[in-house]
């Protein structure tokens, strides 16, 4: 199994590849986790939030897309890779490097596409900022952590359902065609905007863009028979949650929300009993928070500290649009 997408995927990914199941990770950190790219998906692309950025990862992958402005310059005078801004932190001396090490990444990635048999893909985002060269679309919007142009270089879009749809059936196609037996699962985020360019307020942006990618997710697994679709948004933000597996932050998925989505997830698509057990989507509904499959609850003294820590790393995911919010602070300051 091989994962893609947005912030919420990220999850996906860590629960798969600690769970025994055979994870494809095309590049594997040899030491420490980096948290700005290795271990979080199968390959070291970093957070893929729309599928016109997927589909031109594939792409860009075999030599198919090679866009024009593809180095971004930091105001430390650091390069970095456009489309995967945050995957090297201390950034490159120069462009000759950073499409240097772009190299065994796109290798990588060919990989994952040939040889994962199921390809787990999280819709994220509908908007995103555009090359007005090429088309080429960023993971973040130029500027953030670095540009290679003028503002004038880049447009926003906000991508309808007929757009995505045809994203996601056009890399369908392509992805069949490189691997004939692969399998598609696609799930949407249920992770909230965290800021919009749509001049709407992000309430109307975010119901906006999650209804867009749901409607693209369904039409995409009714007319493909090698896709499918997994309600983790609905699990999630569904009435009979009652808003529990979300944070204080309104915004980030608790660790019981994850452990809800993955025990469905195993018990529906993984074709045999896991850690999680049997559990229905209703029961995982009406379990007490804190006490999901047996788990003892957080007032339990013996093993408050273990579930605090097994929380905690369940929570954490790298999202780029967190660095929105740093950029404007650091510009009003």
């Amino acid at each position: 199994m091989a994962t893609a997408g947005s912030c919420f995927a990220q999850h996906i990914a860590r629960y798969l590849d600690q769970s025994g199941f055979s994870y494809l990770c095309a590049e594997r950190s040899t030491g420490l986790a980096d948290p700005f790219g290795y271990d979080l998906f199968s390959a070291r692309y970093g957070n893929i939030y729309t599928c016109r950025q997927l589909l031109q990862t594939f792409d860009r992958a075999y030599g198919l897309f090679n866009p024009v402005d593809d180095v971004w310059r930091r105001q430390d005078g650091r390069y970095i890779d456009a489309f995967r801004p945050r995957i090297a932190e201390d950034g490159f001396a120069g462009p000759a490097a950073v499409r240097k090490r772009r190299e065994p990444h796109l290798a990588a990635v060919r990989r994952v596409f040939e040889e994962c048999r199921v390809f787990v893909f999280t819709l994220g985002l509908t908007e995103a900022w555009t090359s007005k060269l090429d088309g080429a679309v960023y993971p973040l919007a130029p500027g953030v952590v670095g540009a290679g142009r003028d503002d004038d270089a880049y447009d926003f879009v906000n991508f309808n359902a007929s757009q995505v749809s045809d994203d996601l059936s056009s890399f369908s196609d392509k992805l069949r065609h490189v691997n004939p037996t692969s399998k598609v699962i696609l799930t949407v985020s249920p992770v909230p905007l965290i800021a919009t360019y749509s001049g709407q307020h992000v309430l109307v942006a975010n119901t906006y863009s999650k209804s867009v990618l749901r409607v693209a997710a369904e039409e995409a697994a009714n007319t493909h028979s090698d896709v499918t679709y997994f309600p983790s948004f609905e699990i999630i933000t569904g009435q009979q949650a009652r808003g529990r597996y979300y944070a204080e932050d309104l915004r980030s998925v608790t660790a019981e929300g994850v452990e809800a989505v993955m025990a469905v997830f195993e018990h529906h698509m993984m074709n045999r009993p896991g850690r999680l057990g049997l559990a229905s989507a209703a029961s995982i509904a009406a379990a007490p928070q804190g006490r999901l499959h047996g788990r003892p609850s957080a007032s339990d003294d013996a093993a408050e500290k273990t579930v605090a820590d097994e929380q905690a790393e369940a929570s954490f995911i790298v999202c780029d649009e967190e660095e929105i919010e740093r950029s404007a602070s650091s510009a009003h300051r």
